[in-house]
């Protein structure tokens, strides 16, 4: 006999102790859970993490038939473009941006998706282990050997992002998995919120000892907020179950009625039991979305919701009690209907275009025509455009290093770059010769390769401007003459005795701009000859 597998579950998401907002959001399902954690700091964190979250819910199912890897996959890269079209059409969204990391059950595999820094751990076989992999600047550091693990919690930049969904990248990177699913085993998803304050040998020791999922997610909140909680916490734990008439619903979850907003908003989750007909559902919303094609309004949401037991916590929930659901003007009302809320298939998606486009095909043919005749004559400088824009480039940026999509030209009044990324390396700490290079600017073929550039010119090998020289022999004359340190200033008067050593490796723990050795130079800053030690 097949067993029919499950996720039992149980969320919760809190604000913390310092900040004013929730940017977090979760949901949890029967074959979904997904936590995002919206950039903070940032206008509409709390907005790309509701979108992202709400934009993923219609996988909470099992009709994939060996493709639902992919379609986590593909409504990951969905929710991205949303965020841009939400950009696009409220600039002063611009930079908001959320981390995503979500396991979706398929049959007797779990397949999972990843960006960002928050985290997702299993417990398996009396083995727990962390799956996710940090997008950060600091995990970048550890996977080169230049810092070391236990270091990663208290350095500077820890929070820095390398890789998260937004208006940043047309086309993200995700983390992609699957395991085979067994009967028993526990995931927990989490934002950084919890492991900023709990260490990892406590998580496990709560994930372990706790067989009940909501005491167990309840334990880990409480002992962040003793720590302090600086920032949001939000976590969801799943195990995996046979599925039977007994745990369709997997905790005490309330009803949340068409309505009801108030009480939804109230515990700051939104949750629905078993008993509601998917099919009946899709039906209602399909009829709803039909009669009312100019604004999806949160009674169409919590019906979508209804179709399935879940939960859902932090700022998604906010938003599917409240009603403020973002819109976006080229996504059509009925086509938003059909894919994001009742989520009928693409014949059926195809079907409402047709019928829209009907009426106004007539109207539209002079703008066709039109269209086509810009598009010719804009293709060459598109075309020429385009490529700029897979070039980067490095150069300054109000006193720091950053990185440019494009080339360092203008077109008149076109630009042909854009900041891509500010770094935080100073170039005031760069020693001169990498300062000159970066005011000529600094080409790269690709992203990567701009990144490294970077980190070239902030962990510098030697001066390439000083010659190669074999060692001098010590005078007797300067035996009492003290040599310079190496990570003296080039202010410092230079020493009698060339010392080709003393320029910082990458590896230093000195500051870049500390690494040029004063012998570098002559009195005029030229490069020193071999033995000119004047």
């Amino acid at each position: 006999m097949t067993v029919v597998k499950i996720l039992r579950y149980a969320a919760r998401s809190d604000v913390g102790k310092v900040r004013s907002k929730n940017d977090d959001s979760a949901y949890a399902g029967r074959y979904l859970a997904v936590v995002a954690d919206g950039m903070g700091g940032h206008a509409g964190g709390n907005i790309a993490s509701a979108s992202t979250v709400l934009e993923l819910i219609h996988l909470d199912d099992d009709v994939y038939h060996g493709e639902a890897g992919t379609a986590l996959a593909d409504e990951i890269q969905t929710a991205n473009s949303l965020l841009s079209d939400l950009v696009r059409t409220s600039p002063q969204l611009a930079g908001m941006g959320t981390t995503v990391t979500a396991v979706l059950l398929s049959e007797d595999k779990l397949h999972f998706a990843h960006i960002g820094d928050s985290r997702a751990y299993r417990l398996k076989n009396d083995t727990f282990e962390r799956i996710s992999i940090d997008h950060t600047f600091v995990q970048r550091l550890i996977d080169e050997g230049r810092l070391r693990p236990e270091d990663a919690e208290t350095h500077p930049h820890k929070n820095v992002l390398m890789r998260v969904l937004g208006d940043v990248d047309a086309s993200p990177e995700l983390d992609l998995m699957s395991f085979d699913a067994d009967i028993g085993e526990r995931w927990m998803l989490c934002s950084d919120g919890l492991n900023a304050v709990v260490d990892e040998r406590t998580i496990e020791q709560i994930v372990r000892g706790y067989p009940d999922l909501q005491e167990c997610v309840d334990r880990l909140v409480e002992l962040t907020l003793e720590g302090g909680s600086p920032d949001n916490v939000t976590i969801v734990v799943a195990e995996v179950a046979e599925k039977t008439s007994d745990n369709i619903a997997t905790t005490a979850l309330a009803v949340v009625e068409p309505g009801s907003a108030e009480e939804a908003e109230g515990s700051g989750t939104a949750t629905t039991a078993a008993g509601s007909d998917p099919d009946d559902a899709s039906t209602r919303n399909s009829e709803d979305a039909g009669d009312n094609i100019d604004h999806l309004n949160a009674e169409v949401l919590r019906e979508e919701l209804a179709s399935r037991p879940h939960v859902l916590v932090g700022s998604a929930a906010t938003v599917a009690s409240t009603g403020e659901i973002p819109t976006i003007a080229e996504r059509t009302a009925q086509r938003r209907a059909a894919t994001l809320l009742t989520h009928k298939s693409p014949e059926t998606v195809e079907e409402f275009e047709e019928e829209e486009s009907v009426p106004r095909s007539r109207r539209g043919l002079f703008a066709v025509i039109a269209a086509i005749v810009v598009i010719i004559l804009a293709g060459g400088l598109w075309a020429g455009y385009a490529w700029t824009q897979t070039r980067y480039y490095v150069a300054e940026y109000e006193g720091n290093v950053a990185i440019y999509r494009g080339i360092s030209q203008d077109l008149g009044p076109i630009s042909l770059s854009s900041l891509r990324t500010k770094t935080f390396v100073e170039v005031e700490s760069l020693p001169e010769y990498a300062q000159q290079r970066l005011e000529r600017t600094l080409p790269a073929e690709d992203l990567n390769h701009a990144f490294r550039i970077v980190r070239d010119i902030q962990f510098p090998g030697p001066d390439p401007r000083q010659p190669d020289c074999p060692p001098v022999p010590s005078s007797p004359s300067t035996t009492g003459t003290a040599t310079p340190d190496p990570t003296d200033s080039p202010s410092e008067s230079p020493s009698p005795e060339p010392d080709s050593t003393s320029t910082a490796s990458p590896d230093s723990t000195e500051s870049p701009g500390s690494s040029e050795s004063p012998e570098a130079a002559g009195p005029s800053g030229e490069p020193a000859e071999c033995g000119d030690l004047s």
